[in-house]
């Protein structure tokens, strides 16, 4: 045999093995697809968007396809959701999980608030909750610096007595939770405002606080707008709420399947300080107006959680 056949011979040698590696082994797509689908849900706000943005991206890296229902609305729709099965996981607050779903009483201690609701979740739901956030999004009440100077506010007790002069805006359910004006009004007495404005649970009632259309907002201890616009926020003087931790909600079915779920959110849960997710929520709500998948992208890559 010549030089040159022997090459060709050993070429197509070659050819025919890189084509058989090939045809064995298993594409990117089928890799994805054997992990499995997990569908991802998020309330109706700045907050939810981006942990929930957190969840998704790094159980796509981890080779998960994942099925984003965002902005599903409040607690009762997030809730209904992940029993029906229509969603997987979703963060959740353990004080929102303990008041509002379990009607249970406010607890003061926050790893007491975690034990309760898991066990109560597991028990009745067949839900369960992973590691929780050191962050507090607890609820709260803004005003600006002149309307507590001018009607001389700080406490809650001191707005509890103000309210007739005042119009509050705030999320619907926020009249009707137990965490909401029924509960101060048991807790401190008055509270009866000259006007309630629905507002969501969105920037829009920051908007409408800045531009004077309501004299007090319901916030949450996390957003960013409070930094960003240099609110005052009320003390809660008589403590009337409880500690609101943020952990992922999981149903136990799908931890079963795919108990990678648990570790790898997890990684994420001690990273989220107060500070760090106030600052992630006001480059979203705040003059930047980032996408909730871009910074928490960013947030993800600075802290090696995903490549």
């Amino acid at each position: 045999m010549n030089t040159n056949n022997r090459i060709k011979i050993i070429a197509f040698s070659f050819l025919i093995g890189a084509l058989l590696l090939a045809a064995c082994a298993p594409s990117g797509s089928n890799q994805e697809e054997s992990l499995g689908t997990i569908a991802v849900g998020s309330k109706d706000f700045t907050e939810q968007f981006i942990v929930a943005e957190m969840y998704a991206q790094i159980l796509e890296d981890a080779g998960f396809k994942v099925e984003r229902k965002l902005n599903l609305g409040g607690t009762p729709i997030a809730h209904e959701a992940i029993l029906n099965g229509d969603i997987d996981l979703y963060p959740e607050y353990t004080s929102t999980g303990l008041l509002t779903v379990l009607k249970l009483s406010p607890i003061q201690d926050a790893q007491e608030i975690y034990t309760t609701v898991k066990e109560n979740y597991e028990e009745q739901f067949n839900l369960t909750w992973l590691e929780p956030s050191p962050f507090n999004n607890t609820q709260a009440l803004a005003i600006t610096k002149e309307t507590a100077e001018e009607y001389n506010i700080s406490t809650y007790s001191d707005l509890s007595v103000k309210a007739p002069e005042l119009i509050l805006g705030g999320p619907a359910e926020f009249l009707e939770r137990e965490d909401g004006i029924k509960g101060l009004q048991e807790a401190y007495g008055g509270f009866e405002f000259k006007e309630v404005k629905q507002l969501g649970t969105g920037s829009l009632r920051y908007q409408a606080l800045m531009d004077g259309q309501v004299d007090v907002v319901v916030a949450f201890g996390t957003d960013g707008a409070i930094k960003g616009n240099d609110l005052v926020v009320l003390v809660d003087d008589q403590v009337f709420y409880p500690i609101y931790n943020i952990a992922p909600v999981v149903r136990m079915d799908s931890l079963e399947e795919f108990p990678q779920i648990s570790d790898l959110l997890n990684e994420l849960a001690p990273l989220l300080t107060d500070d760090v997710m106030s600052g992630l929520n006001w480059q979203v709500d705040g003059p930047e107006g980032r996408e909730s998948a871009e910074v928490a992208r960013e947030f993800l890559l600075e802290n090696d959680l995903i490549d």
